[in-house]
């Protein structure tokens, strides 16, 4: 059957970008979200496009070492305690994949999303306004010293296996590349051919507005459930109404779990609470966007100023900003940029949508044309454009040579 009309629900970078690749491909595409877009988890990204990111939470190891981490007042793992007992059963399949075998499978699934985010995301904006985010950068882990690095060693083996071998930088040479950082930062292991984005925010609705100058629409409509009569989708039902269709895309980040439900699968999502703190009026900034190993935070140059993003907070989904995350995460920015100063400071929290696997959700749901776009835990900005002309090839009968098995969401119907 001929495509005639695709719903999409969520309009952050995921249901931006898949939109768009529908809409060059001739589809009648409506954009659906409650809010404004951009404004979800893509609003407090680390901005980097970090194609590097192959590595899963869950590496070997973790299982044992996990409640020190949670018990460590320097260490950015934080844990709502109130929130355990409902936590427990993601908790405990999420760490039953902290072992060596599922780790590299789990990379091998994630490289194949973000290896190449900085040419999908050229791909998909090349020659409209919204190119204009986007910065071509080295992107640097900073180190104490080579002992620090040469204990992430499987970490590094994961990378290399994906294609990214570092350069490294040592001594006095540091502090040349990135004169912000401590004399205490001994060591830069630096990637090429990465990226950031200078406001994720103006990205996201450039990409909206692109959409619609298309001739796709973007609606503000809270999804309420789908009709599924003769088990395929007829309609997305919403508080605006009833939008019919011939395949609909749920991209709804965190938000897509309740959703799923009313699809009759049960998709084991947690949502990862986020922060970040902009120092605005920055004294300095970085030279090229950085992971800070020692405080588990990327910092980035951006419009606003100097974005600095990290932590992992569980304790479901209030909109309260918990005092210890943030509190930590000044006392890192403090000990690695210890002449920063800022004009103003700006505070957020957003949650990432986290399957206990690791890797998103990209594939139909039963044969419903439901397609589903989502739970991209640490990987969403970079993995965007990519997971949307995954979903798009899908839909349009298009040949791939991805094996889109590790990504199906019918691997929750076990």
């Amino acid at each position: 059957m001929e495509t005639r009309h695709v719903v999409i629900v969520g309009a952050g970078i995921v249901g931006a970008a898949t939109a768009i690749w529908l809409r060059r491909a001739g589809v009648e595409v409506t954009l659906l979200d409650k809010g404004e877009p951009g404004m979800g988890a893509s609003y407090g990204n680390g901005c980097i496009l970090a194609s590097c990111s192959v590595v899963p939470v869950t590496t070997p190891g973790l299982l044992a070492k996990g409640p020190g981490y949670l018990l460590d007042p320097n260490f950015p793992l934080f844990l709502r305690w109130g929130y355990l007992p409902k936590l427990a059963p993601w908790l405990m399949r999420y760490l039953s994949h902290a072992n060596t075998k599922d780790t590299r499978r789990i990379s091998q699934g994630l490289s194949h999303v973000v290896g190449d985010s900085l040419e999908q995301h050229q791909a998909l904006t090349r020659g409209t306004t919204a190119a204009k985010w986007i910065q071509p950068s080295d992107y640097s882990f900073v180190y104490r010293d080579r002992a620090a690095f040469d204990a992430d060693r499987f970490i590094w083996e994961l990378r290399k296996d994906a294609g990214f071998v570092p350069e490294l930088v040592e001594g006095g040479e540091v502090r040349e590349r990135e004169p912000i950082l401590s004399p205490e930062m001994g060591l830069l292991a630096v990637l090429k051919d990465h990226g950031y984005i200078l406001n994720p925010a103006g990205y996201v609705k450039d990409l909206v507005a692109l959409l619609e100058q298309m001739g796709g629409r973007f609606i503000r409509a809270e999804v309420k459930d789908f009709d599924l009569s003769g088990g395929r989708i007829q309609a997305v039902e919403t508080n605006q109404g009833r939008f019919e269709c011939d395949q609909a895309v749920l991209s709804a980040g965190i938000w897509s779990g309740p959703l799923m439900d009313k699809l009759s699968l049960k998709v084991p999502l947690e949502a990862e609470r986020g922060y970040h703190i902009v120092f605005k009026g920055p004294s300095e900034t970085p030279r090229n966007p950085m992971m800070l190993t020692s405080g588990k935070f990327v910092a980035v140059r951006m419009d606003q100023g100097v974005r600095c993003a990290g932590v992992v907070e569980f304790g479901g989904m209030s909109d309260e900003l918990s005092p210890g995350p943030l509190k930590l995460l000044r006392k890192k920015v403090r000990e690695v940029f210890p002449t920063l100063t800022a004009t103003e400071e700006e505070e957020w929290l957003g949650f990432r949508p986290a399957p206990t696997d690791s890797l998103p959700l990209i594939g139909e749901v039963r044969g419903t044309g439901v397609f589903t776009a989502f739970g991209h835990h640490h990987i969403g900005l970079t993995g965007g454009p990519k997971t949307g002309r995954m979903v798009a090839d899908m839909i349009t009968g298009t040949p791939s040579n991805i094996d889109m098995r590790p990504y199906a969401p019918m691997r929750f119907s076990r």
